[in-house]
């Protein structure tokens, strides 16, 4: 029988909540041990759509708080993280002056509703009180409503019964997995006694004890609270605990990332945000080379059922025509899709009038320990969500806060060079290493100030990958000497972005095997196997080969 280790604090579950909570707790000097059973930010919080939003829609059902907290949390985020979240020019098309009107009013009410139509004066509208809620730090310009003419300088291409749109600013994130992990990894530095363990599996619970399985060993805990961040999962995690409940009722999102330059080339650096003859909301936006489609809104009942089926792949390229008439998406263009599960609260009648907004429910053991379960939040608000739950443990714990977060720098943001200072800070590493200004500038892209961490692996030089020269084996090997890679689904979907960018393929996925089969000495049979479980990993969405991309890019 191993000993027991005794902590603060216990998290399960390492999605974007739980590494918010994590970090919170450790800069209090908390002592915390998360466990995730596959990855961190591996379920719903590496299937959103890579928005750090304030939340336009919710205005329409009276969310108002909702609005202000997501507004003011993708603005602290551009500050926070500018080395991953930077402002997406978004544009909402009109088609009426005065259409949506009525149920615009109905479903602020709480009736059901469908918005087809978002006319110039309800949206004029909305996108001021949009302004209002976001003016606390201010990071981007106000919204501009646009007539045709102006439009099309803008955006080439769009429907005829488009008669003009709102411009306005949210956020976008090129690496939300990476952020996720950056969180664990600065919590881990600021309290050495905390610990993030992925590929945890609870065995057991008996009088307050956890038993979990991790690395091959069974390892048993005692905490004084337990913090259930399972997310769409949190009544799976209960289960396991004793406490059985039935707190949760998700919501699927698929999404799509197609090849298509005629489409890219439209969007001119754009999101389009857009209401549907059916009554749904779609965007489409520029995202690593490729066009980013999303996304659908299904109730489901269980998480690890969801995939984007061909059913919503079709229908989300099918959409597209509905504001690009001339610009043809097609399943064929297709390089990556996935869905995830939306961790929403348990509720009948229309799904997409589901509250986004967090709450935490409140449970103990058997044993009397308390278990807080963490229901709903998105991307853009894990912070104050994280800060509200760390708040509500510092009591039970009978500690104070020590220190805000709100101004606190993540991972490879911190220090992070802007505007001019760029350029000298690429310059000053250039001297130092055989890597030239524009691949350090990459780099620096890719990890933030990070990089200056990963560099003296690279000062050497580098060897590009065959199939996918933009990486190399040394900056591979790296991470998963260094970021808790155990997978090769790790390192290819959430320490890089090659699943999520499109780019990976049959060929980059075996190149990229040999890396961590050597560092972890992975013999031929757990190797392919690695290999094999990608064709399940990606959502439902087989590997295309190289060949076949390259058929279908144009």
């Amino acid at each position: 029988m191993t000993d027991v280790q005794e902590t603060e604090v216990l998290i399960l579950g390492g999605g974007i909540n739980g590494c918010g909570v994590f970090r919170d707790l450790c800069v209090q000097g908390v002592s915390c041990l998360l466990l995730e059973r596959n990855d961190f930010c591996a379920g719903a919080s590496a299937a959103s759509s890579r928005l750090m939003h304030g939340g336009l829609k919710y205005l329409e059902t009276g969310e108002f708080r909702l609005v202000r907290e997501s507004a003011e949390e993708r603005n602290r985020l551009l500050r926070n993280a500018p080395h991953y979240v930077s402002p997406l020019p978004s544009l909402v098309p009109v088609r009426s002056r005065f259409g949506g009107l009525w149920a615009a009013a109905a479903r602020f009410v709480g009736a059901d509703a469908k918005m087809n139509d978002r006319g110039g004066l309800i949206l004029g509208l909305g996108l001021i009180l949009y302004d209002l809620y976001g003016r606390r730090f201010r990071a981007m310009p106000r919204h501009r409503m646009l007539g045709r003419k102006r439009l099309d300088a803008l955006v080439a291409g769009l429907s005829g019964e488009i008669i003009g749109a709102g411009l306005y600013y949210e956020g976008q994130i090129s690496h939300a997995e990476r952020l996720g992990l950056e969180l664990l990894l600065d919590g881990e530095e600021m309290h050495p006694r905390s610990r993030a363990l992925n590929h945890a599996e609870i065995q057991r619970v008996e009088g307050g004890v956890i038993s979990f399985m991790q690395g091959g060993s069974v390892h048993r805990v005692k905490p004084k609270v337990i913090v259930n961040a399972g997310g769409a999962w949190i009544d799976e995690v209960n289960d396991v605990l004793g406490i059985p409940s039935r707190l949760m009722g998700g919501s699927k999102g698929a999404h799509l990332v197609v090849e298509n330059p005629k489409l890219l080339k439209a969007l001119n650096g754009h999101m389009i945000y857009f209401g549907t003859a059916d009554g749904r909301v779609n965007l489409l936006y520029p995202f690593m080379g490729r066009v980013l489609i999303g996304s659908t809104d299904h109730r489901i009942e269980h998480p690890d059922d969801a995939i984007c089926s061909d059913e919503e792949a079709e229908y989300l390229c099918a959409v597209v025509g509905e504001i690009f008439p001339g610009i043809p998406v097609t399943p064929s263009q297709i390089r990556h899709r996935f869905s995830g599960v939306r961790p929403l609260p348990r509720a009948d009648g229309d799904i997409g009038m589901v509250t986004r907004d967090h709450s935490i429910v409140e449970l103990e053991l058997g044993s009397g320990t308390p278990v807080l379960c963490l229901i709903g939040g998105k991307w853009t608000t894990f912070r104050g969500f994280s800060e509200q739950a760390a708040d509500r443990l510092l009591d039970l714990l009978g500690k104070r806060r020590v220190r805000k977060t709100d101004e606190m720098q993540i991972g490879g943001g911190r220090d992070y060079p802007r505007g001019d200072a760029r350029e000298t800070w690429i310059g000053e590493r250039a001297e130092n290493c055989s890597l030239t200004p524009a691949r350090i500038g990459a780099l620096l892209s890719r990890y933030g100030t990070r990089l200056d961490r990963i560099l003296p692996q690279l000062r050497g030089g580098e060897t590009p990958l065959v199939h996918l020269p933009g990486y190399s084996r040394e900056e591979l090997e790296w991470l998963c000497r260094n970021e808790r890679v155990v997978t090769l689904a790790d390192l290819l979907q959430r320490r890089t972005a090659i699943a999520i960018s499109g780019d990976l393929t049959p060929e980059v996925a075996c190149e990229v095997a040999e890396i961590p089969a050597r560092v972890f000495e992975w013999d031929a049979a757990r190797k392919r196997a690695e290999i094999d479980a990608l064709s399940l990993s990606s959502a439902g969405e087989p590997m295309t080969s190289e060949k076949e991309a390259s058929r279908h890019s144009g």
